[in-house]
């Protein structure tokens, strides 16, 4: 899989990663959190974040150890959720380690390393995009992507331009990072001890 980008739902902003088979045109898309959307994005426009975040930790952390995270996979959709697995190689041994995608594609962009989906997953939750020649509908525009029906969904996907998917990461970039950075409320500061 490549990461073709994330993007979020034009009224509930909602972040959605967009995975893209290597051979044909289907795309899986996984809806994530606004913390692992601005982890990833920061890495594909190549900001650096003042302190680190999480998933830098985490790669320093591996680098450290001496191992390399090699690949990522996401192994499973179960009860509307999907799972995945980080391959870290460390001394010549593989160990795998259980992983929300998200988390496990934010760490992959920092580490160069490949991306993958179980063919299961894949067959059950992309979408193959093959428009009909003398179909051209416009863009779709809902208050959930979530709610569109599968057709809907495949014309959304089949008529985004890159422009028009990356238009609003600036903006949601900006506002997750401001809520990264937003001090603890008192009640916050008490719930944490």
């Amino acid at each position: 899989m490549t990461l073709y980008g994330v993007s979020f739902e034009p009224i509930g902003k909602q972040p959605i990663v967009l995975l893209k088979t290597a051979d044909d045109e289907r795309f899986l898309p996984i809806w994530i959190g606004h913390p692992e959307a601005a982890a990833i994005l920061m890495q594909l426009q190549g900001a650096s974040p003042p302190r680190p975040m999480t998933h830098d930790l985490f790669s320093d952390v591996i680098s450290e150890l001496h191992g390399e995270v090699v690949r990522v996979t996401v192994t499973e959709l179960r009860d509307n959720t999907f799972y995945a697995r980080i391959t870290i190689v460390q001394d010549g041994r593989e160990v795998e380690i259980d992983s929300r995608p998200s988390d496990a594609i934010a760490l992959a962009v920092r580490c160069d390393a490949q991306i993958f989906a179980a063919d299961e997953v894949v067959e059950e939750s992309s979408i193959e995009l093959q428009a009909e020649d003398d179909e051209q509908p416009g863009l779709v525009t809902a208050s959930s992507l979530a709610d569109l029906d599968p057709a809907e969904f495949r014309q959304f996907l089949e008529n985004v331009t890159p422009e028009e998917f990356a238009s609003s990461l600036q903006e949601q970039l900006d506002e997750a990072l401001e809520e990264d950075d937003e001090p603890l409320e008192d009640e916050d500061e008490e719930e944490l001890g």
